[in-house]
């Protein structure tokens, strides 16, 4: 059963959490006060998450993505759902973002984080960040890795409020996106920063 399905709107700052609630709350309230439910992604996500790609703005790709055509990017996004772990942001049946890491299997996974620009700037790339590392932690994976271009402040100040850091180029490639020119950013799962995107809302407070 969804979440949509068995949750009402509600102000998750006090909850406690329960044995049976998933690796972090799935209720989030944004800047603007708008709530939206962060969760993993489901097969019947999929039309919905294409709509999103195909209103992103150029000026927000980044490292060649998401991809410009309506084929590749059908394709990508099955690349992610195949070998990644994903999640939406979604609201009245909208999705404005998505993060993955892939592969799900690796010990240090890439993980990718994209949000539509009406949903920019109030919080919600930040929280699916989160919901991905406490996934990963939960998962028992060693780290998480990420690439990103230099130009991209923005992206590398949220990263490095996440606890990220960044590590010297060792020759690789993203394996998200092999093409673009970036640099590598590493958040080793361990860090209390990883470890208390566990937590439930009212110790996080």
């Amino acid at each position: 059963m969804s979440v949509e399905s068995v949750c009402k709107y509600w102000d998750p700052s006090e909850c406690e959490g329960t044995e049976h609630c998933p690796s972090r709350c799935p209720r989030f309230v944004d800047a603007t006060g708008s709530a939206w439910t962060v969760r993993p992604y489901a097969p019947s996500d999929r039309e919905t998450l294409l709509e999103m790609y195909r209103e992103f703005d150029d000026d927000d790709r980044a490292q060649g993505l998401p991809p410009l055509t309506d084929e590749r990017r059908a394709e990508w996004i099955d690349t992610l759902v195949e070998d990644g772990g994903n999640f939406v942001a979604i609201s009245d049946g909208e999705i404005a973002g998505h993060a993955v890491y892939m592969p799900t299997h690796d010990p240090e996974p890439e993980l990718a984080v994209f949000v539509h620009q009406a949903y920019q700037d109030r919080g919600i790339g930040t929280e699916l960040c989160k919901h991905v590392i406490a996934d990963a932690t939960a998962g028992n994976r060693d780290a998480l890795v990420l690439e990103v271009e230099p130009s991209n402040r923005c992206a590398i100040g949220m990263y490095e409020r996440l606890g990220f850091e960044r590590v010297e180029a060792d020759g690789r490639r993203s394996r998200i996106d092999r093409r673009a020119p970036s640099f590598r950013m590493r958040l080793e799962l361990s860090a209390s920063t990883a470890l208390t995107t566990r937590y439930p809302p009212i110790v996080r407070g």
